[in-house]
């Protein structure tokens, strides 16, 4: 095949990229015709109008990455223009991601100056995803940051716990700063607080690691409560058991049903510090006309730690 040749099949294929039934197909054909194909897939990618349909573009830059074009996927992200329609934005935010993505290929210094400088003007799912992967210490704000975001969390968290005990120090003082200070803290920030505890539960805290988060159990979000809990179980902390399962007892009532499991755990773990209060409780509880008890969940939930931490005598 002469030269060209090669350089018109690379332009044919680039615009295969747009039929959605054989663009995929034309990847491959992209990259076994080798680095002649990277200019074509430059201007395809630089100079194409985004739009709604975000495939051409994605195998675009998937192609790019399987020819090793680094410095290519680095223009396209640092160029990216303003998209004032939302639908077309989202679209090619998933373009972005994917470009993103690829850098996994590069493990190097230089890669990570230039997802660091990125994170500072985007917050990406394929951000969190690669940081992650690669492990980025330095990352650990950037993802932080992002446990506030709804799109990005699960990803920031999984990255968080592939980071490890390197982030347990920023992750504990994230879980004790309320935002904004001073002032009403708003549902993004609890939110970010929240993941930081299920992240920590993760990773795991130390017994010395307790009295920074202690002050935790004292909040009214019960899930802030309860997970508090969780890390003290986890981490065996003795020290004011009655205390924390009172408290627990205490945010029991207004848990959701997905901290139902973990309340129970907690109590058995303190079942002898917490007795009193149980029985306490439930004898209260029972006090209700019986239409009212055999309902509560509360009720439901004591009996259940009273049961499984009291064996009944086998049967003769």
């Amino acid at each position: 095949m002469i030269e060209e040749d090669v350089d018109v099949q690379a332009e044919r294929l680039v615009q295969a990229l747009d039929n959605l039934r054989d663009g995929e197909t034309a990847v491959v054909a992209l990259v076994a015709l080798g680095a002649r194909s990277i200019d074509p897939l430059r201007r395809f990618l630089l100079r194409g109008r985004p739009g709604p349909v975000y495939q051409p573009r994605r195998w675009a830059v998937q192609a790019l990455g399987s020819l090793d074009a680094k410095e290519v996927l680095v223009e396209y992200l640092t160029s990216l223009p303003h998209i004032p329609d939302p639908q077309v934005r989202f679209a090619e935010e998933v373009v972005q991601n994917a470009a993103v993505r690829e850098f996994v290929r590069w493990p190097d210094a230089e890669t990570t100056a230039f997802l660091l400088d990125l994170s500072r003007k985007k917050k990406l799912v394929g951000l969190a995803e690669v940081f992650g992967k690669l492990r980025q210490v330095e990352a650990i704000p950037y993802l932080d940051r992002a446990l506030e975001d709804d799109c990005i969390r699960q990803s920031a968290e999984e990255a968080l716990i592939a980071i490890g005990e390197q982030a347990r120090e920023a992750l504990i003082l994230s879980s004790t700063v309320k935002l904004p200070v001073n002032d009403v803290e708003i549902p993004s920030s609890l939110r970010r607080r929240q993941s930081v505890l299920r992240v920590l539960a993760k990773i795991g805290i130390r017994p010395q690691d307790w009295p920074k988060l202690s002050p935790l159990i004292w909040e009214r979000d019960p899930e802030i409560v309860v997970e508090s809990c969780v890390l003290a179980v986890a981490a065996g902390i003795l020290d004011n058991r009655e205390t924390v399962a009172a408290r627990l007892l205490a945010v029991s009532e207004r848990a959701p049903w997905f901290l139902e499991e973990d309340i129970v755990e907690c109590l058995l773990e303190w079942f002898e510090a917490a007795q009193p209060a149980i029985e306490a409780e439930i004898d209260h509880l029972k006090k209700l006309p019986e239409t009212d008890w055999i309902r509560n969940e509360r009720l439901r939930l004591l009996l259940r730690v009273k049961g499984r931490a009291q064996p009944r005598t086998p049967a003769i």
